[in-house]
This record gives C-alpha cells, structure tokens and sequence, in this order.
C-alpha cells in the first residue's frame, strides 16, 4: 500500500525537498518519517505548498532580455561550498539542487526552481559547471567550488589522483569479495560516490526555505 508523503529533505533517486511523492507505507513509516526525511503530506500542507510554488513562479525571469541580464550576472560569480569531506575527497554529505537554490536565494535573493538546474548530485570535492535554464532559450552556467572547509581546492591533478586512489581501493575490494565485472561497476560506483548520513531537516526548515 502506497501513500503520499512531503520530502523535507532531497532524497537521491526520489525527489527533492518540498515535492510530494509517493511511496511504499513501509518505506515511509520505516525509513523516511522516523528519520525526518519526509512528512505526511496532508490536504493543507499540500494546499500550502502550492500557494508558494505559485508565489515563486512570479518572481521569474519574464522576458529574454531580462533572463540575459540574470545569467550574465550569476556567471560573473563562482559559488563556494565549504564542506567536510574523506582523506579522497568524498564528501561526508552531498550538494544537491536544493543547496545551490538556497545558496542563490542567500546570496542574490532569487527563488530557482530546482527542477531548472540541469545537475547531479555532487559527492567529491571540486570544480562544477551547473546549466541553469532562466528562460526557454537562456541558460546560465554557473560556476561551483565545493572544498573542504576553511582550505584550498587542490590542483585538477592532485584531483583526479584522489579519485583514482578511491576507484582502485573499490575495485580492489569488490573483486577480493569475488564480484562480477558488472557487480564491480556497481560496487565502485557506490563506494566511491556514497555520502554519509546527512541531519535531517525540520518542518520550520521546509515551511522557510524556497522550493
């Protein structure tokens, strides 16, 4: 039996905060409700969440000109995220969508629809370009740095060399656990990419922030 809930929290691979999905009683009442992830999603929580997705679809670009000036000033920028992150660069957590709209909104006071940043979620530090589609036929690239807290990203190479380091302890692992080579994929795939458990949100964080 399925029911619908209001994620507080972006959840890889279901939704993002403020969107009502629907999911397996189970998962809910098991995994996503005790964890803070979600809520119940109410005929007046979802009412209200309506209300402000209208509110926010206002404040849009209206014109291309106007959309041109947006992007030309948010390429101007780079976004820094400072974060906590594994001796290879994993971070201890994600940014997701959700991140960077609140970041946008801190720093420029502008509400994205999230759905309109053309990114995945980012798992390891580094340099990201992430597509930003303010109107049909505008799109922003907007620049990203996600770095451990308080220091320098390091240099492209020393980059790429962490990965490296990260991939090959994975499939060593994977193939010592006798995996196949598309199991090894798999295996790689999740432990080099798989963030640890973030803190969940609270209903005042999803009634304040832009969705």
């Amino acid at each position: 039996m399925a029911m619908e809930v209001v994620l507080k929290q972006d959840v890889d691979k279901l939704g993002l905060r403020g969107e009502v999905v629907n999911v397996a009683r189970g998962y809910a009442r098991n995994f996503l409700l005790p964890r803070g992830l979600a809520e119940v999603a109410t005929p007046g929580l979802v009412r209200e969440l309506g209300k402000r997705q209208a509110q926010h679809a206002r404040h849009e670009a209206k014109s291309s000109d106007e959309a041109r000036a947006i992007a030309d000033r948010l390429e101007r920028n780079e976004l820094r995220f400072d974060v906590t992150a594994g001796p290879t660069g994993v971070l201890f957590g994600s940014v997701t969508a959700t991140n960077l709209a609140d970041r946008l909104w801190e720093t420029e006071k502008m509400r994205v629809d999230r759905r309109k940043l053309r990114m995945d979620t980012i798992k390891r530090i580094g340099r990201y370009t992430v597509a930003f589609e303010v109107f049909p036929d505008v799109v922003a690239e907007l620049k990203l740095i996600v770095a451990p807290e308080g220091e320098d990203l390091p240099p492209e190479a020393e980059l790429a060399e962490m990965e490296a380091q990260d991939i090959a302890t994975a499939k060593a692992a994977a193939e010592a656990a006798g995996e196949g080579p598309q199991e090894i994929d798999e295996f790689v795939e999740d432990a080099t990419q798989r963030p640890a458990d973030e803190p969940a949100g609270s209903a005042d964080a999803l009634a304040d922030a832009p969705i």
